[in-house]
């Protein structure tokens, strides 16, 4: 259709001041507002699979800020740790096996070769990351063998001391003792790969906590044994011992081979607290000749908002302990508390930072269960998401009486972000400085009443272990809700997650989710060295007196076009960065987090058990230099390229399809050639690990006090990871 000169003119003259408009609306925003704004104008055509495709191209560029938020710089230096972490794994079997002899200072584990296989052929993204495998199984190695096994093999023997026992034996999996549902979970995945296994017993925790508590001194003690002892033979036997005594005689009802002792011993009535601090150091603020408050809390938390900077050091008993001992459930009140001082080999879905037991994934994580399965259809989209943090729970955690029902962590939480609740009460947030755009500074009276009413939904469901009856202590305070299962929560942004009686098995779920999850947690579990708190997830402290800063910088509060005035806060949206932590988080838990990611870990796990445990573990392992299986997958790489382009046409002659082939490739069976021989090339340990390096263990701090931090050697510092 043509226009007049006339119509054109005014036509453009339109067009020219809705563009001015535009961008007079634009600078009077702030720059966070910016792009959140943006990010909400619908664009004509755009489907949902073109913001996730926009999304993974902008995920590939480290994140820039658009203001001074504390939050921000806190993003930027978790995308720039992730980023150097990202950029340092193993791309071959050779690197991964010097890489693993530097670090730890021995030859990997006999069948490693095969491990690695299983691990590649399930596309493992950083072949490198088992070091809490390595924390977890260090001390024992101060510990003999057949010690190790005597206390596997029996310790499910008396039922109340809660222990379950999984007998290998040829390969097969041929006993379970005082079974349990983690047990038998167990047995489903260790199937995934026993052909590589060695005879073994795995003594399984049955209980919800953890068990082992090693005090300091003894704790230290066995990591300068174990330091000592630490040898790289150039000559090393690539094969697990076989026939070993001591471990559980399968053959007869009443095995009467010799038992230890584990110790174990109750600790009902008494502050969890109390046996924790036996396993931190002197100096530790939950020892008297510790730290005070002010100075344990500016390890791991900002004076700014009170945000965690340190997730690791925020869970850290030690470090935290005194302050949270009488508000957490655990550590206040735990339904049933069976412990012992001594090492011994307990494996367990979780423990806190003082523990010993030995993790391994949660059975929940493996076994098929849609109260913690993440479901992928009926989750939506982030702009399709309610503005709204979610919760939902029982009251577990603790046993609740009425003089102290209050204090314990699930229950803390509800009443915090209950807008009744706290109609009279204050909170610290991070509001923008009046006279500094873009700055921003602690603003420590704000009523979050209004605030809580309109963007959280938090309840209990359930209620029970209370004392004399839960009617008793919540009828008059708090009105239960509605179960929702794990689809329904997927509807809000943000996901809130603290623990019940021990982890929360809906951590997974809502890290697979395209919601941000927000963490707050005391426990320990297999997959914390993969996780970076503010590029996966948001971490909370346990105290939960961040919690407002943390909803305020991404929801936003106030009018962005208001005057800035004293005593009214305003605090920038910044949707966009809930956005991307979301799909970061949600990328990353389907590279590391998988069945898959579970099946390698176990495998492996059991392969470093099992030298743990074999009588001649300082002369088996793995010592070539691995450059013989890189070849070998080379060549089958080549081989299946040059096939590739090569297929014959249909109702080819033979000796057409002959001439087509290389001879190198036609008439090749891989599977029938013999094995290359494996390299004896290795003759001395890399010079910081021969003798006159030995040094008794330091403790670094990556993780807090205890063993949970690593050998000197460890080449990271993750402080900034679970």
């Amino acid at each position: 259709m043509a226009f007049s000169g006339g119509k054109r003119r005014i036509l453009l003259i339109l067009i020219a001041v809705g563009f001015c408009l535009i961008i007079a609306n634009l600078l009077a925003l702030p720059g966070s507002q910016i792009r959140s704004t943006i990010d909400k104008v619908p664009f004509p055509g755009k489907s949902k699979s073109s913001h996730d495709a926009a999304a993974d191209t902008e995920l590939g560029r480290p994140y820039v800020p658009v203001d001074d938020h504390p939050i921000s710089k806190l993003i930027v230096e978790a995308d720039r740790k992730w980023r150097r972490y990202d950029s340092d794994r193993s791309a071959t079997f050779k690197e991964t096996v010097s890489k693993y002899r530097r670090k730890y200072g021995r030859h990997p584990p006999p069948r490693f070769q095969e491990w690695y296989k299983f691990a590649k052929d399930r596309n493992v993204y950083n072949i490198d990351d088992f070091d809490q495998v390595m924390d977890d199984l260090r001390p024992f190695w101060a510990i003999e063998p057949r010690t190790i096994r005597r206390l596997a093999a029996h310790m499910w023997e008396d039922g109340v001391d809660g222990i379950a026992g999984i007998h290998i034996r040829n390969k097969k999996i041929v006993n379970q003792t005082n079974a349990s549902w983690r047990s038998e979970t167990m047995v489903t995945l260790i199937e995934k790969f026993i052909d590589h296994i060695p005879d073994m017993d795995i003594a399984l925790n049955r209980l919800d906590q953890p068990r082992v508590v090693v005090p300091w001194e003894d704790m230290q003690g066995l990591l300068r044994t174990e330091r000592f002892r630490r040898q790289m033979l150039p000559d090393a036997y690539g094969n697990f011992t076989t026939n070993m005594t001591d471990l559980l005689n399968t053959a007869v009802e009443h095995d009467e081979g010799p038992r230890e002792d584990p110790e174990w011993y109750g600790a009902a009535g008494r502050q969890y607290m109390e046996i924790a601090k036996t396993a931190c150091p002197p100096e530790a603020h939950a020892n008297e000749r510790g730290p005070n408050q002010a100075a344990a809390e500016a390890r791991y938390k900002s004076r700014l908002g009170g945000v965690v900077t340190n997730f690791n050091l925020s869970s850290d008993l030690c470090t935290i302990g005194p302050e949270i001992q009488d508000k957490h459930g655990f550590l206040f009140s735990a339904s049933s508390i069976s412990a012992t001082k001594r090492l011994v080999p307990v494996f367990g879905e979780c423990k806190v930072n003082v523990n010993s037991d030995i993790l391994f994934p949660a059975s929940m994580y493996w076994k098929h269960d849609e109260r913690y399965d993440y479901d992928d259809r009926d989750d939506v989209e982030w702009d399709d998401k309610d503005e709204i943090v979610i919760w939902r729970g029982a009251t577990s955690g603790g046993t609740q009486v009425e003089d102290s029902w209050r204090r314990l962590h699930r229950q803390r939480l509800v009443l915090l972000l209950n807008g009744t609740e706290m109609h009279d009460q204050t909170v610290r947030i991070l509001a923008e400085q009046p006279e500094a755009e873009g700055e921003y500074e602690n603003f420590r009276q704000f009523n979050p009443s209004q605030f809580a009413q309109q963007y959280t939904d938090v309840a209990f469901t359930d209620a029970f272990a209370c004392f004399p009856n839960c009617s008793y202590l919540y009828d008059n305070v708090l009105a239960l809700a509605p179960k929702m299962n794990l689809t329904e929560q997927f509807k809000s942004k943000f996901l809130v997650d603290v623990d019940g009686h021990s982890f929360s098995g809906r951590w997974r779920a809502f890290l697979e989710s395209r919601s941000l999850g927000i963490k707050a947690t005391i426990f320990r579990e297999w997959h914390d060295s993969r996780l970076f708190a503010w590029r996966h997830f948001i971490p909370m402290d346990n105290r939960f007196d961040d919690i407002y800063t943390l909803l305020t910088y991404f929801i936003g509060h106030g009018d962005p076009q208001a005057e800035r005035l004293p005593g009214v806060p305003y605090v920038a949206r910044h949707d966009a960065e809930g956005r991307r932590l979301a799909q970061q988080g949600r990328e990353w838990a389907n590279k590391v987090l998988r069945r898959d990611d579970i099946e390698i870990y176990m495998f492996r796990l059991l392969l470093e058990y099992g030298r743990i445990i074999d009588d001649n573990r300082d002369r088996i392992g793995y010592s070539g230099d691995g450059s013989e299986l890189d070849k070998a997958v080379e060549e089958k790489q080549q081989e299946r390229a040059i096939l590739k382009q090569v297929t014959p046409e249909p109702f080819q002659s033979k000796s057409a399809t002959q001439e087509r082939y290389p001879p190198a490739v036609l008439g090749r069976d891989l599977a029938r050639e013999p094995k290359p021989q494996q390299s004896r090339t290795y003759t001395a340990p890399p010079p910081e690990y021969r003798d006159e390096k030995r040094q008794p263990y330091v403790d670094e701090q990556r993780q807090g006090y205890g063993f949970q931090a690593p050998p000197p050697m460890y080449e990271e510092v993750k402080e900034e990871r679970c």
